[in-house]
């Protein structure tokens, strides 16, 4: 249902774009979002979209610095993140939530396989 791609080495302060592509009516249908995970941590929530794309959502780690948005003609969630640091490195993974909880992604019907975005100094 989803397939997340565009990771790959970047040095700090570069930018990147995530891709997830969906399929069928996935974005008219679920929150979509990003959650990443890092060596030895617990997978983290990032940022999520509402179904409409008029509301958006980011922990505080990634606010000012990444950007979600979502094209439903291509039928694809982007993941824009400006100013990378060194501790953005991780697998992004992208999923489709069918409710928020908090601002946060509850109740996740797919996750994508992950991308790996490695920043160095």
């Amino acid at each position: 249902q989803l397939q997340a791609s565009g990771g790959g080495l970047v040095q700090a302060g570069c930018s990147l774009r995530l891709s997830c592509a969906a399929f069928g009516r996935t974005l008219s249908t679920y929150i979509m979002g990003w959650f990443r995970q890092a060596p030895g941590k617990e997978r983290e929530f990032v940022t999520a979209i509402s179904v409409s794309g008029g509301s958006t959502y980011y922990a505080d780690s990634v606010k000012g610095r990444f950007a979600i948005s979502k094209d439903y003609a291509k039928n694809t969630v982007y993941l824009q993140m400006n100013s990378l640091k060194i501790e953005d490195t991780a697998v992004y993974y992208c999923a489709a939530a069918r409710t928020l909880v908090g601002g946060r992604p509850y109740d996740i019907a797919y996750w994508g396989k992950g991308t790996l975005v490695t920043v160095s100094s």
